[in-house]
């Protein structure tokens, strides 16, 4: 049984999209709890957390943790809180080169055994108008993301090209998701549906 660690439908998406059918557990960690060094470290930080907490509460599956953060000069964005941060957010990103790092961490629960490890992605970012921001920003959508965007939605126009891993960008890296089974004994291809 594969198990996601997380609400986040484009995750969702993307694990069935390639084959799997995860059950969804919403680990309920405070995310405004944590601090870390760094974007990076932080993220990890959040998967484990997050993989934890769901694992915790099994005896069985591979639980998934993962956590995404947007790196800009050096410093973390997650999720924006309201629609003036999504709006100054923005502001701050276009025309820009950011780095999208996520968190992956994957516990077997029966043994307790966990790795863990970062994707990094760099994202360039467009020059959208004060009208496209405020168009953007009016549909909600990247409210709930972090970074503030989805590449893959409304956000995408804004978006002028990727250095990585897109998978990353929605919030998962399919081909880290399989080096991490595999260091846990499992091929990758034996839950597919």
């Amino acid at each position: 049984m594969i198990v996601l660690a997380s609400a986040s439908s484009a995750r969702l998406a993307l694990l069935r999209s390639a084959g799997l059918d995860p059950k969804v557990i919403v680990s309920g960690v405070d995310e405004d709890s944590f601090s870390a060094h760094s974007p990076a470290a932080l993220s990890l930080m959040l998967a484990k957390a997050k993989a934890e907490a769901v694992a915790s509460g099994l005896e069985e599956g591979l639980v998934i943790g993962c956590d995404s953060i947007l790196e800009l000069d050096g410093r973390p964005y997650g999720k924006p809180g309201t629609r003036e941060e999504a709006v100054e957010r923005w502001r701050l990103m276009r025309g820009r080169t950011g780095r999208l790092v996520t968190g992956h961490c994957v516990i077997d629960v029966p043994g307790g055994r966990q790795v863990a490890e970062v994707a990094t992605t760099v994202v360039h970012f467009g020059q959208p108008s004060e009208d496209e921001i405020a168009a953007y920003v009016a549909s909600d959508e990247p409210l709930n993301l972090a970074g503030a965007f989805s590449i893959d939605g409304r956000g995408g126009w804004f978006v002028e090209g990727i250095e990585g891993d897109h998978g990353n960008v929605l919030g998962i890296s399919l081909p880290l998701v399989r080096d991490l089974f595999a260091e846990l004994g499992y091929a990758v291809t034996s839950f597919w549906r």
